[in-house]
């Protein structure tokens, strides 16, 4: 059996074992029919995408099933989310047929902007009771951030090139923006979508872990099989251990979209009635926290976590019970075994790949001085200044690994 389909029989295995036991505690925030129509769809296009063997024949057979359930989809942001990271964001170069190169490139998730937010977009235009783009400071300043960003393109590419990356600002930023500020009217909404993104990063965690147990990348023969090349598939480890990814293609993404989910459980656990099933859920998105075993996002979800307590109820006293049980697990970690492998893995405790924290401190603080010689519009060619290319490490590259100084 192609190692692809024997993937897809795990991930359905534990994807259903996820939607099984979400179901009860889901149904304290939407309705039951919501639940099993995003479920099911869910389902359909993974299937799809596994045995289409074909990026062009998902991009079409997945359009026209997006297309026909969107009609009965009242809530787009929460659909975006639930479908968000079915499969690897893999692209596709749609011909330019001799005209140019190539028109666009095309993946899941623009096909899925393209298909469920851009017309959510065009309705909500015409809604009456929707407030008119550039009518607050958000829309201006998102606005003038996206024609800054296109004509800065134009330092470092062709004009038909930057017409294209202006078309993904319009498809990447701006139409999510407009659909989950206009479109999100109620709490009821909110909460729904955030329960979309939770939902999913649920699947995500449980699949992560699999990969990190059995040191297999579940999704990477998916990409091959539908012919598509992608050089994100590739296998890392850390300390011996495989870093799971799933469809981000990068333990890092992978661990930032966990961080992410996490924040936003804080959020809907209030709303869910069982302890039993909130603990369930906070252990499982933990989990897949860990699988990835990338540092960063472990202090961002501290950082949220810290922050969520800050602005809630009692909070001197909750944080002092969180400061607490830090401090205790951590030499409760030397006694328990594998402990002192979780040790060896956190930032500036553990021994593993210390020369990654110390590269990181070079990289901002040479990069704080480029920034310094560009403050207001950065630079295109960095790579070559002398700060950076002092950088360069034993691969012949320059690690930009931090999306904020790039």
């Amino acid at each position: 059996m192609p190692e692809h389909f024997r993937a897809l029989i795990v991930i359905l295995f534990l994807a259903s074992v996820v939607f099984l036991l979400a179901r009860r505690p889901a149904t304290d925030l939407i309705p039951l029919s919501d639940y099993k129509r995003r479920r099911n769809l869910w389902f359909l296009l993974t299937v799809l995408a596994f045995v289409s063997h074909s990026f062009w024949l998902y991009l079409g057979a997945g359009a026209a099933i997006l297309l026909l359930a969107r009609r009965r989809e009242h809530n787009p942001m929460a659909l975006f989310y639930m479908l968000l990271f079915l499969i690897p964001p893999a692209s596709v170069q749609v011909p330019g047929f001799g005209v140019v190169n190539y028109l666009v490139d095309l993946n899941h998730i623009r096909l899925l902007t393209l298909c469920v937010l851009l017309p959510a977009a065009l309705e909500l235009r015409r809604h009456p009771d929707s407030v008119r783009f550039g009518r607050t400071w958000a829309d201006r300043l998102l606005a003038a951030g996206l024609v800054l960003m296109s004509v800065l393109y134009l330092r470092e590419t062709t004009l038909t090139d930057t017409l294209r990356q202006a078309l993904y600002l319009y498809v990447d930023v701006f139409l999510p923006y407009y659909v989950a500020s206009r479109g999100l009217r109620q709490l009821s909404d909110f909460k729904d979508a955030m329960l979309a993104f939770v939902l999913t990063s649920f699947v995500m965690a449980l699949i992560a872990v699999a990969e990190y147990v059995r040191h297999w990348l579940l999704y990477s023969a998916l990409v091959d099989a539908m012919g598509v090349p992608w050089s994100m598939s590739g296998y890392l480890s850390r300390g011996g251990a495989l870093r799971a990814s799933v469809t981000t293609g990068q333990a890092i993404a992978l661990g930032y979209v966990m961080s992410v989910a996490i924040g936003l459980f804080l959020f809907v656990q209030g709303y869910v009635q069982r302890p039993l099933h909130r603990a369930m859920g906070a252990l499982l998105l933990a989990a897949g926290l860990f699988a990835p075993l990338s540092r960063g996002p472990w202090i961002g979800a501290v950082v949220i976590v810290v922050v969520f307590i800050a602005l809630g109820k009692g909070a001197v006293r909750r944080l002092a019970l969180l400061g607490a049980a830090g401090m205790l697990a951590l030499p409760l970690l030397t006694m328990v075994p594998g402990g002192d492998k979780v040790l060896d893995l956190l930032p500036y405790i553990g021994n593993i790949e210390k020369e990654n924290i110390t590269y990181r401190e070079r990289l901002m603080d040479n990069s704080w001085i480029v920034i310094q010689r560009n403050p207001l519009f950065g630079s295109f060619d960095f790579r070559n200044t002398p700060e950076m290319q002092a950088m360069i490490q034993g691969e012949g590259i320059i690690d930009i690994v931090n999306t904020y100084i790039n």
